[in-house]
């Protein structure tokens, strides 16, 4: 079964030449949003996909605009809204050593250094200046991990495993 990932929702339309209005969910909007790649649009309550290449790419304001070849005005994208745009597991780019998909992280299992389980990653926030990973930690409470290099000591993702180094007061 082929997995699918969200890079985006469109919102609304901008403008009356079919520019759509998109809510980035993906790191590489350079990349995912350049044209003539592919996203394909998946539309609530339906089963129907729409395999859409991207024309032009731009950002105002806060929003990723987009344009798809054989989509000329804004009547055509007013059916799109509430979509949302995603790409196949095979789209998915190599990444650097030490850097991870969202997908692979969420879901792991967390210990630290001595053994202790910590809990399973649920979220990641992206604040600012590096990732914070979610844990739900045993009395309920979330626990906040910042993925730095001196808490995070080693990330297996095949296994679904990390192990960490909490600095004090972490896990408290």
């Amino acid at each position: 079964m082929e997995k699918w990932f969200n890079v985006g929702k469109i919102v609304n339309t901008h403008g009356i030449k079919g520019e759509a209005r998109v809510i980035s969910k993906t790191d590489f909007a350079e990349e995912r949003y350049k044209p003539g790649n592919t996203l394909t649009l998946f539309m609530p309550d339906s089963n129907d996909r729409i395999d859409l290449v991207i024309k032009s790419h731009r950002i105002h304001k806060s929003f990723d605009l987009l344009t798809f070849e054989g989509y000329e005005n804004m009547n055509e994208i007013e059916k799109m809204k509430g979509g949302i745009l995603k790409v196949s597991e095979n789209q998915l780019g190599q990444l650097e050593e030490n850097e991870f998909y969202y997908h692979e992280i969420i879901g792991c299992s967390v210990n630290t250094l001595d053994g202790e389980e910590v809990g399973k990653i649920r979220e990641i926030l992206s604040p600012g200046a590096n990732d914070v990973w979610v844990i739900k930690g045993k009395g309920g409470k979330d626990i906040l991990i910042p993925y730095i290099d001196d808490v995070v000591k080693e990330v297996n993702v095949k296994e679904k495993k990390i192990i960490i180094d909490p600095i004090e007061g972490l896990l408290s």
